[in-house]
């Protein structure tokens, strides 16, 4: 994978809209602790997008023994890509107002569910504003697709694989979560054993864009073997899938994520941040 098949610039997504085939616009308007995501797409969003509500349609129902966003059923997940107008061979295109962390997830279960051509809007809807390009308000309803989704295009891990991992395992999130400093929403506090911090704020740039290929190769130079990351839900882990992705780094998800391992006390958890690596 390239970083034109992963991320997409405002300005191109605007001319790829006012073509004879737009993509399908997916505003994925989401971040931990907040419920105002549809009340901020309805205010103004870019024109055509539909709303996509992560805990709902991109997450399974939440328990410790699988996690607070377990993947959705299959099922689930494709009759929510229908009403979103996802169809056959049409590109999808997904933001949100975070550089990408929540749009992230639709873009990884997409293409782990076999659509190909599933892009990030780079910078996000502070992109499109930036670059001059308008929004509407209200709600869409686009046409029903016909998308068939075909699981395991994009690998995944679980528990079991994280805690033997013969490779790199990243940990995604914030350093401080890492080094077990502070804990705001699961039961543990710390890391799994041998995991790396590489948190994934650090994939973007002050302006919320992607960093260039040659510091995200130089950011991800000391990765080796084979590649698995994992965050607090298996959500902003898959940004770092994606920045990998976009520089030609194949990396599996595990979406458990630290949500199932630190509900299991069998788990060991490992704090400091001796073996972080930003």
């Amino acid at each position: 994978m390239t970083r034109d098949a992963v991320i997409v610039d405002a300005v191109a997504l605007n001319e790829a809209l006012s073509s004879a085939d737009p993509p399908v616009l997916l505003d994925v308007r989401w971040a931990l602790g907040q419920t105002d995501g549809h009340d901020r797409y309805l205010d103004g969003h870019l024109p055509g997008a539909v709303f996509v509500d992560l805990d709902t349609e991109l997450a399974g129902p939440a328990s410790p023994q699988e996690g607070r966003h377990p993947l959705p059923d299959l099922a689930v997940l494709e009759a929510a890509a229908r009403r979103w107008g996802v169809s056959g061979e049409r590109a999808v295109v997904a933001y949100d107002a975070v550089g990408g962390m929540s749009a992230a997830r639709v873009w990884w279960l997409l293409r782990w569910a076999g659509v190909r051509d599933v892009r990030l809007l780079d910078g996000g809807l502070a992109g499109w504003t930036d670059a001059g390009l308008p929004l509407e308000a209200g709600s869409v309803m686009p046409e029903p697709g016909d998308v068939v989704l075909v699981p395991g295009a994009l690998s995944t891990i679980d528990a079991d694989q994280a805690a033997t991992w013969d490779g790199s395992l990243l940990d995604a999130r914030a350093a401080e979560r890492y080094a077990g400093d502070v804990e705001p929403v699961d039961p543990r506090a710390g890391h799994i054993p041998g995991a790396i911090s590489v948190p994934t704020a650090g994939n973007i740039g002050p302006d919320g864009t992607f960093l260039s290929d040659a510091a995200l190769r130089e950011r991800f130079a000391a990765v080796e073997g084979p590649v698995a990351v994992y965050c607090g839900s298996g959500v902003t882990a898959a940004h770092e899938v994606a920045a990998l992705a976009s520089i030609g780094v194949e990396a599996a998800l595990y979406p458990g994520s630290w949500s199932q391992w630190s509900n299991d006390p069998a788990r060991p958890a490992e704090t400091g941040p001796a073996a972080a690596r930003v």
